[in-house]
């Protein structure tokens, strides 16, 4: 079995609290050893760069290294990962997390690693828990998918071991959906634990036929109104999203697991797309809009449902069937009740506009409004 070459590790602060905030307080003992009074010296000082050097003099299983290092060395050990593997850190978005992300950057560059990165996840901190639930598990969440998405799943693992607990279970799951090792050590046990990929129930079609709604909440740091998606809502959404009550209303935000399912099936729709498009339409047709007032006021509607056509190879033809001058809605695609519906809206006005594309099943149909989003959120980033 070939051994994963990246080793994605998130970050805890045991390396400061309590192992060498301890060895500081024994730094007026006589009898503390050599090196680790070394070490003690250059943690009060805050270098460093000389801490790393001082923790490198030390056993990597001695337990004042800390849960990053020893969980690391447990790993290589048992040879779930090769001596020289590269290795990313996801640290907090704290002063100790910054500083100890960097003493490990600094000892693992010097034992022949590469590439050694350190990684802030924004958001990830305990002064705000709903912050952390809700932001720092997502971004916990994202990077990792990143670092997945570029080095390949085949080539990556996670270790679990440092930081919040709360991280272990969205690994677990990352690990799950993504089909990468997981692996964990406590500290009081002397093996690693390690969590295999495993087949899991997360449904494909589900995710083409939500995606107007996860692009939409992903690339938004704001809760969104829930009463928007409330005619595409269906019960398999809710554990896709957190629920915000603000003035008596209800609004949304993704969830860990929410960024979780998005991240993994944008990935394996972009791998297997082929697969579930309908073919592309040999004929392509002009925009068709309502014989009202309103279309030669903003022709801008008329140009993005052509580029919607010209641009997304099974769509043939867009054709508007709502507008509402004073309602702003958020533009996406999604499954209606009699097809494909598209949203536009510039933040003042809405139209709706169906759209007619080669799909001939509801499993073709929602590969296409997948299609569309996933078009849609190239064209706003």
């Amino acid at each position: 079995m070939n051994k994963p070459g990246i080793l994605i590790c998130t970050v805890g602060t045991s390396l400061f609290q309590p192992n060498l905030e301890a060895l500081k307080k024994d730094l007026a003992n006589d009898r503390l050893k050599p090196e680790y009074r070394l070490l003690a010296e250059a943690y009060q000082r805050g270098d460093w760069p000389r801490v790393a050097k001082a923790l490198y003099a030390l056993p990597a299983d001695d337990r004042v290294c800390g849960a990053e290092i020893n969980s690391i060395a447990s790993m290589v050990e048992k040879q779930y990962i090769p001596m020289d593997c590269g290795l990313f850190f996801l640290h907090s978005s704290t002063d100790k997390g910054r500083d100890i992300a960097a003493i490990l950057r600094h000892y693992y560059r010097d034992k022949g690693h590469a590439p050694v990165e350190t990684v802030e996840v924004e958001d990830l901190q305990d002064e705000d828990p709903k912050r952390f639930r809700t932001k720092g598990l997502r971004n916990l969440a994202r990077h990792i998918c990143r670092i997945v998405r570029e080095r390949s799943a085949a080539a990556c693992a996670i270790n679990a071991t440092g930081g919040y607990k709360a991280q272990i279970a969205v690994a677990v799951l990352l690990g799950q959906a993504l089909g990468i090792p997981v692996f964990y050590k406590h500290e009081l046990f002397s093996e690693i634990i390690a969590f295999p990929p495993m087949p899991v129930a997360l449904d494909f079609e589900v995710w083409m036929r939500a995606s107007g709604m996860l692009y939409d909440l992903e690339r938004t740091s704001d809760p969104v109104p829930a009463s928007i998606y409330a005619g595409e809502w269906l019960e398999t959404y809710e554990s896709l999203v957190e629920r915000v009550p603000i003035d008596g209303q209800d609004y949304l935000e993704l969830s860990p697991v929410g960024q979780i399912f998005h991240a993994t099936f944008h990935e394996r729709f972009r791998t297997d797309r082929s697969q579930v498009l309908p073919p592309k339409a040999l004929q392509k047709h002009p925009p068709r809009l309502e014989k009202a007032g309103w279309p030669g006021e903003h022709p801008e509607v008329e140009a993005f449902m052509k580029k919607v056509t010209d641009e997304v190879d099974p769509v043939v033809r867009c054709e508007t069937f709502y507008f509402n001058p004073d309602l702003p809605q958020r533009t996406r695609f999604r499954c209606g009740a009699q097809g494909i519906e598209g949203i536009y809206s510039d933040g003042r006005f809405t139209v709706k506009f169906r759209v007619e594309s080669t799909a001939e099943t509801p499993g073709e149909q929602a590969a296409v409004v997948a299609s569309l989003n996933e078009w849609l959120s190239r064209r706003q980033t």
